[in-house]
């Protein structure tokens, strides 16, 4: 495949995940479910992930890096939404969980938006300039606040019951 036509497909999808993943966020703090876009959220940021990896690349890098936490820690993720059910602990564990993939996957934005965008590369060309820093800690700071208003706003539903309870009465 052509460099050119993956890399709009990565985007594509990173973009997708991102914009998901502030719908999801937006329902963490309204303590809404959102389960399609839940879905929605963490599978294109696990194909985000994965098809990050097959880049040319030499070395180790940051992104590398970007990528291997983001795909442990959405493993967490998907593990406390749908094998745990986000029961106890699991709900606060997949809120965080969720949130960090979801700032790792911004703060990559920001980075190549810094890289390719010409007047964003005019601003900060080599990334060490007040105005990058100052962008990635303003996201960052975004960040922390929403995941702690989001694990305390996203509170359990008690469960529906399909059939009235009925008192054992015996005569």
């Amino acid at each position: 495949m052509n460099l050119k036509i993956y890399t709009l497909i990565h985007v594509l999808i990173s973009l997708a995940g991102i914009i998901s993943g502030l719908v999801v966020l937006i329902g963490l703090l309204t303590d809404k479910r959102l389960n399609n876009w839940t879905a929605l959220f963490l599978t294109t940021t696990v194909l985000t992930s994965v098809t990050g990896f097959f880049f040319p690349f030499h070395g180790f890098s940051p992104a590398l890096a970007a990528g291997v936490i983001s795909l442990l820690v959405l493993a967490i993720a998907i593990y406390s939404r749908y094998v745990s059910k986000l029961v106890g602990p699991w709900r606060k564990i997949y809120v965080i969980s969720a949130l960090i993939v979801l700032y790792l996957n911004v703060f990559v934005l920001i980075v190549q938006s810094f890289q390719k965008i010409p007047a964003l590369k005019n601003i900060a060309p080599t990334q060490t300039e007040p105005s990058f820093k100052f962008t990635q800690l303003l996201v960052l700071a975004f960040f922390v606040v929403s995941t702690v208003l989001a694990a305390i706003r996203f509170k359990e539903k008690p469960v529906a019951t399909t059939q009235p309870i009925q008192p054992n009465i015996d005569l």
